[in-house]
């Protein structure tokens, strides 16, 4: 029998993609018609998995007095939404597995409106059911997705529910292994959008790159009625821009003006209308430039230092996932208090709160994939959740001025097999979908011999900037004077950002020799730093440094006893907000 290949071919690339992913997200969800999910949701938690065998899904109840189900919505607990489970029920604390969610709504709509369910984001498999009715499936614990019910919701009383599994997986993104609680839920908001037949699917405004006056987009309308007259308006500078979209729904955007532009010192956000016949939208966008220039980073034309720090998405004195406006002025507050002007959102894509927070608080924000160690790049899904994610990623958060760097990998190997294929590969879509912002990749695979580091790596040829992370007074002991540091780089001419650096330290901890890692010292991490500062003077094209990090989180693989208690403690502050001596060594430095 003969086998066609092209269909096979075909067909398994339509059970992945059906089985994988929803739909791609409107973007600017806040400014949308929308019906909040958020609150309270019944679950079941599911560790065994047997709840796709019983169906859960249906709700079914006993009709016959010889009927029972062993399963039950109604009395089952409620967890929050958006939330962790993890933080929720002491009992799941460490939980990676299954867990149902159900929740219950009412709806009295019009007829002509498109109706969407809209997820911030589920960590890390979800399947969605209405109804009783599967509409979908999405894979990825950091970036939204959504699904049109307009033919599937109902006058009155309506049921979600939603299989949530934040069990690892070889060829997950992340995979098995990382430095992180894996925090599983319904960790962002979730709500129902309505629009007209036809409205304003997307759109992109940003300045055009290199230039400081003319503004580069495009807009696109989805539904019946795509070709439409288009008003782009801008009160504060007097700019009313009329354009029309074509057949397909799409206009090119193309207009200078004299702007204020974005930065750290004068975080400028204009008020940006855009309507056409059927919809309307709002939105607040900066304009600023950013670029390479020999080895320096340019904000506006002018060199700037990125004085960082890594953030990662955990409310530390709640010990829960990171998801609300509060949840991050927490973080961006003390990263600011620290003399910061940017923030790496480490090892995945944040909530997009924390993007539209930064923004506003004049803090530039690095963007990151979680493509983080132990990933099988010669797994064939991979590649192709790689490129999903890096496009959900640029296209929640590509009218946000103060995103200025896309980080696609940390810490992958070079003798990882096709993981420089498919990087290399991965660059050049990101840079096809944004050409506007700089691109890297983050290694720490560098050679350090005889006080000399040997800083290489194939993917440095494809990023715009040397990123690397060096633990040297940590996992790697000086070989001589930090001030005597050497460095040898691939590529010379590129500017350097030491993307992580810093030891481990319990707060109020000063019992022991101050020159001994063993002890776990404030002292001792205090000095880590202040080695770590006079060897930034030896670095070539330095363009920024990023400590790890700013707060104590929770993580799983930090087994000491008595100074981890399963937290990685390279936290400028505790878990409790409190500052470690080498919090004042890293916000001298940056007020110089």
């Amino acid at each position: 029998m003969k086998v066609n290949i092209l269909t096979v071919t075909l067909m398994l690339l339509l059970l992945m993609v059906n089985y994988t992913w929803g739909q791609t997200a409107m973007i600017n969800p806040q400014a949308r018609n929308s019906v909040s999910l958020n609150g309270k949701w019944n679950v079941i938690v599911d560790p065994t998995g047997i709840g796709e065998w019983r169906q859960v899904w249906l709700e079914k109840k006993p009709e016959k007095k010889t009927d029972f189900y062993e399963y039950s919505f109604d009395g089952s607990p409620t967890f929050t939404v958006p939330g962790d489970f993890n933080s929720q029920m002491c009992e799941l604390a460490f939980f990676e597995g299954i867990v149902w969610y159900r929740k219950q709504f009412n709806y009295s709509g019009i007829k002509g409106k498109h109706l969407f369910l809209y997820f911030g984001a589920v960590n890390y498999l979800s399947d969605v059911f209405l109804n009783g009715e599967k509409i979908g499936n999405h894979e990825g614990g950091f970036t939204p997705f959504q699904f049109e019910i307009t033919d599937k919701i109902q006058q009155g009383t309506n049921n979600i529910v939603v299989k949530v599994d934040n069990s690892r997986h070889s060829n997950g993104l992340p995979g098995n292994g990382y430095d992180w609680l894996n925090y599983g839920g319904i960790t962002r908001d979730v709500c129902i959008i309505e629009t007209n037949d036809t409205y304003i699917a997307d759109y992109s405004i940003h300045l055009k790159k290199g230039s400081l006056n003319t503004v580069s987009g495009s807009l696109q309308l989805a539904g019946n009625k795509p070709e439409q007259n288009i008003t782009l308006e801008i009160a504060e500078l007097d700019i009313l821009y009329q354009t029309k979209t074509n057949k397909n729904g799409l206009a090119r955007v193309e207009f200078t003006s004299d702007f204020e532009l974005w930065s750290p010192d004068n975080p400028k956000l204009y008020t940006i209308k855009i309507k056409c016949g059927t919809d309307s939208i709002s939105d607040h966008i900066g304009f600023r430039s950013i670029e390479i220039k020999g080895n320096k980073i340019l904000l506006n034309k002018k060199p700037v230092f990125l004085k960082g720090v890594n953030i990662h998405e955990e409310n530390p004195y709640s010990g829960s996932r990171a998801h609300s406006p509060e949840d991050a002025k927490i973080l961006l507050n003390a990263a600011k208090e620290l003399g910061c002007n940017l923030v790496r959102l480490a090892h995945y894509p944040h909530n997009e709160n924390m993007v539209r927070e930064a923004e506003k608080m004049g803090i530039m924000v690095w963007d990151e994939l979680p493509v983080y160690q132990h990933i099988d790049f010669s797994d064939s899904l991979v590649p192709l959740k790689m490129e999903r994610m890096l496009s959900e990623m640029v296209h929640r958060d590509k009218n946000r001025c103060g995103v200025i760097i896309w980080c696609l990998s940390n810490e992958t190997w070079s003798f990882t097999k096709n993981r420089d294929k498919e990087l290399i590969r991965l660059t050049k879509k990101c840079k096809t979908l944004d050409s506007t912002r700089l691109v890297t990749h983050v290694i720490n695979s560098q050679g350090y011999q005889n006080n000399t580091f040997n800083v290489w790596d194939t993917l440095y040829y494809h990023s715009d900037l040397i990123a690397l992370n060096e633990y040297i007074g940590w996992y790697v002991p000086w070989q001589g004077k930090p001030s005597d540091t050497k460095w040898k780089l691939v590529c010379p001419d590129k500017p350097v950002f030491i993307s992580e650096f810093g030891g481990e330290a319990l707060y109020g901890n000063n019992d022991g020799p101050k020159d001994e890692a063993a002890y776990w010292t404030e002292d001792y991490q205090e000095n880590i730093y202040r080695d770590q500062i006079e060897m930034f003077s030896t670095v070539p094209n330095l363009c920024g440094v990023c400590p790890w990090l700013l707060f104590d989180y929770k993580s799983l693989g930090r087994l000491h006893p008595v100074y981890q208690k399963g937290y990685n403690r390279k936290g400028l502050l505790s878990e409790k907000g409190e500052k470690k001596k080498a919090w004042f060594v890293m916000k001298k430095y940056y007020s110089k």
